[in-house]
């Protein structure tokens, strides 16, 4: 059945699918503890895969959702089906894909490092480190859960974007990162530099500012600071962070796929390749902007921004 999956997947694109980007997406929910917890789970499981297939036009039969309500069934999330589903993941995704793997639950530390607590053994931050090594394409990892910020140290690396729902082992209580993550992928206000697609950076940008309505409108002091690392030193930024080293990749990933490819035409996946790989140099460059002589900046930026509006007019022009 994977097989054949993997197969759906690979020839959505038709004969462009080798130079297009495919996109694989992970839920994992963890033990409920109770039947609240299980309902709400339940319900942004559901929410969430809607919001990846219909708003953002991810494959059905490239989302996999591993529960936590049950311990039993194919789709359970325990240890061995997160092998498996990782596992699979490594043998379909490649260098040009993304990766999404979301975890929603209950989170535990023992100020160290993190657990996202599952049914039978729970998993620590650097058990999630050891399994998604060398895994192909750029992972985009989000952990929803309380004391979840040791997952950046751990996860940090190049090519991959890993956001933590808190900013400290010391915020350790349940989040309302979750339900905010969800309603922004629905909110076209995400887009926040209007250019009509939401970066994962504007995504982080967005939820955070939803923690943090949430609790004023409540009254109460935030319990949960969401941080962001995709320069892979291993270190999380604020969203609030005046000068952030982080940021670059994320503002140039997006979780959907650009309506250009969706041609299925070799050249125009070829352009929207290129493009994507120019933007992303270009805000690798705007971090660098402070450490690098004016002049050579400069220079070097027009002639990033003079080659990606030449590729842009291209695909524009349909060719």
């Amino acid at each position: 059945m994977k097989i054949l999956l993997s197969i759906a997947c690979a020839f959505l694109l038709g004969t462009s699918v080798a130079a297009a980007q495919d996109r694989y997406a992970l839920i994992v929910t963890g033990a409920p503890g109770g039947a609240a917890y299980a309902t709400a789970y339940e319900h942004w499981e559901e929410q969430l895969t809607a919001a990846l297939r219909d708003r953002l036009g991810f494959s059905p039969d490239c989302i996999e959702v591993l529960s936590g309500r049950s311990a039993e069934g194919d789709h359970s999330s325990t240890r061995p089906h997160i092998d498996r589903a990782i596992a699979h993941l490594k043998s379909v995704a490649r260098g040009e894909d993304l990766v999404l793997i979301v975890l929603i639950g209950h989170g535990t530390t023992d100020g160290a490092s993190a657990k996202f607590n599952l049914p039978g053994p729970d998993m620590t931050s650097g058990d999630w480190a050891s399994l998604l090594h060398e895994l192909p394409g750029r992972l985009v990892f989000i952990d929803t859960t309380g004391a979840s910020s040791p997952f950046v140290a751990d996860l940090s690396g190049r090519g991959r974007i890993v956001i933590t729902a808190t900013g400290s082992t010391a915020e350790r209580y349940d989040t309302v990162f979750p339900a905010q993550l969800i309603a922004s992928l629905n909110d076209p206000a995400a887009d926040l530099d209007k250019n009509g697609r939401v970066s994962v950076w504007e995504l982080f940008q967005f939820v955070s500012r939803g923690v943090a309505r949430h609790f004023d409108e409540q009254g109460l002091l935030a319990t949960e600071h969401a941080i962001i690392d995709d320069n892979g030193d291993g270190v999380g930024a604020d969203p609030t962070a005046q000068s952030p080293t982080d940021g670059a990749l994320a503002r140039a990933t997006y979780l959907e796929r650009d309506q250009a490819e969706e041609t299925g035409d070799a050249t125009m996946t070829a352009l929207v390749a290129k493009r994507r790989a120019l933007e992303e140099k270009a805000e690798v460059l705007r971090q660098k902007k402070s450490t690098m002589a004016p002049e050579a900046w400069e220079r070097e930026y027009e002639q990033l921004m003079i080659d990606l509006a030449r590729v842009s007019h291209r695909i524009r022009a349909g060719s």
